[in-house]
């Protein structure tokens, strides 16, 4: 395609810097330019239509046009557009949206800490947890344990705890406190002939022996999605998070349970916590708390979290954090009326009424000889696509998100997986329209491949 200079395409690689792509490539084809949208559908400025089957990035709960929210959003903006939470300033939104978090928490949670994304906000929890060590005495316990292909964001301290290559190199991460265990993906790294039942014991034991080579005093947290969204969709297997927090009980670590992806009703419960039965110090929560229509964030802390570090700035006089926008007036208000329609609407049983659906269209795919398996919860899964011969890795993936978007569906191809997460708001009827079109995309790759 030919792209003009002046064409809003052209302006796009002329003044801005994309995240999360390669850059001189980019400056060569340009991208996908998204002018509007309607429920879980997104049309671009050729008045090309697609399935949003990504929710944007795994975070338009309620869909694209949602009302209700740019109503709030304008009521908030004309009555206070902006004030802060820093000393002793406080308003009304920030408080009910607390309030509401802490009491639909799937844990005895004690405080909620607002901040304007998940990597801003699992980088403060890092930071926290190191406070929190200052101010029990255990200045060694600092170290923090995160998995391979684990995901938790892009800020210094957060891109240390993700697992992903991409994201460390030429970064200069990860940190040296930041160590890594194994990634729990049993179709991705089970030896020939293991059980899942001895693939998860390999895990824990994985885990446990870190632990002892590191020394447990020197261990503060472990870090963990309940599902592995960016690392590709990855399923827990069948007794690791109890296993799991057994292990961290023994040896006095913490546990963060990032649900920036998963919380809000993506598994079929309010929360993953619930699904798997993760009971964690403190939850990290993100995208779905205002559908993406506000940047907004959130950490909720038990009392044990808290309370040392409240102890620790009243000794020092202060707690030396803050950022500008945090708890904002406006996209806590809309925080707070997503979170509302989420339970006006029951999302929550919709999801769960919906997986099988979901999880059936995406297992007939996988009978297709282009993919090797499909697999996910609630509405959020994967296809893993079979590489050819001579494919580079990810290749096959690529090629099949690609053919997805000319047949209408916005995908995110991660290694060798083609993942969705859908809005909240799908119907049966549009799961049977995506899985249709997946089917032409497939068909289409083998046609290619032949």
């Amino acid at each position: 395609m030919t792209i003009m200079p002046n064409s809003v395409e052209g302006r796009d690689i002329a003044y801005q810097m994309h995240p999360n792509v390669n850059l001189r490539a980019y400056e060569k084809t340009g991208g996908l330019v998204i002018e509007s949208g309607d429920g879980i559908y997104v049309t671009d400025n050729n008045g090309k239509r697609y399935i949003e089957a990504m929710a944007g990035l795994w975070s338009v709960a309620l869909g694209f046009g949602e009302k209700r929210l740019a109503a709030v959003a304008k009521a908030q903006m004309e009555k206070l557009p902006y004030y802060h939470t820093f000393g002793f300033r406080t308003h009304g939104p920030s408080i009910d949206l607390a309030e509401m978090l802490i009491k639909i928490a799937p844990v005895p949670m004690s405080k909620v800490h607002f901040t304007s994304s998940g990597s801003e906000a699992n980088d403060l929890a890092a930071k926290m947890v190191w406070y929190r060590s200052n101010a029990l005495g255990k200045r060694d316990k600092k170290k923090i344990i995160g998995r391979l292909k684990g995901y938790h964001g892009v800020t210094i301290a957060a891109g240390s705890i993700t697992g992903l290559p991409r994201n460390h190199e030429s970064f200069d991460l990860p940190l040296d406190r930041m160590i890594h265990t194994s990634c729990p993906s049993y179709v991705h790294f089970a030896k020939a002939g293991e059980s899942e039942a001895a693939f998860t014991a390999r895990m824990l034991q994985d885990l446990e022996s870190l632990i002892l080579k590191e020394g447990p005093e020197t261990i503060a947290a472990f870090w963990g999605e309940p599902v592995m969204g960016a690392g590709g969709v990855l399923m827990p297997p069948v007794g690791y998070w109890e296993g799991v927090q057994a292990i961290l009980d023994k040896y006095d670590i913490l546990l963060v349970a990032d649900e920036v992806i998963c919380g809000f009703g993506r598994t079929g419960k309010m929360f993953a916590c619930e699904t798997f039965n993760i009971r964690p110090d403190v939850l990290v929560v993100s995208k779905q708390i205002t559908s993406s229509y506000m940047p907004l964030s959130a950490i909720l802390m038990n009392d044990r979290f808290y309370q040392p570090i409240a102890d620790e700035s009243d000794r020092i006089g202060s707690f030396g954090h803050g950022y500008t926008a945090s708890g904002h007036p406006v996209a806590t208000a809309v925080g707070l009326e997503n979170l509302k329609i989420i339970q006006e609407r029951d999302l929550v049983g919709h999801v769960a009424g919906l997986q099988d659906t979901f999880l059936s269209g995406l297992a007939e795919l996988a009978k297709h000889p282009v993919v090797h398996s499909s697999r996910g919860i609630g509405l959020i899964g994967a296809l893993e696509i079979k590489p050819w011969t001579d494919a580079k890795p990810g290749d096959a993936a690529l090629a099949v998100a690609d053919a997805a978007l000319e047949a209408g569906v916005i995908t995110r191809n991660i290694g060798e997986a083609v993942c969705f997460c859908p809005p909240l708001i799908i119907t049966a009827a549009q799961i049977n329209d995506m899985c249709e079109s997946m089917g032409r995309a497939l068909d289409q790759v083998a046609k290619r491949r032949a």
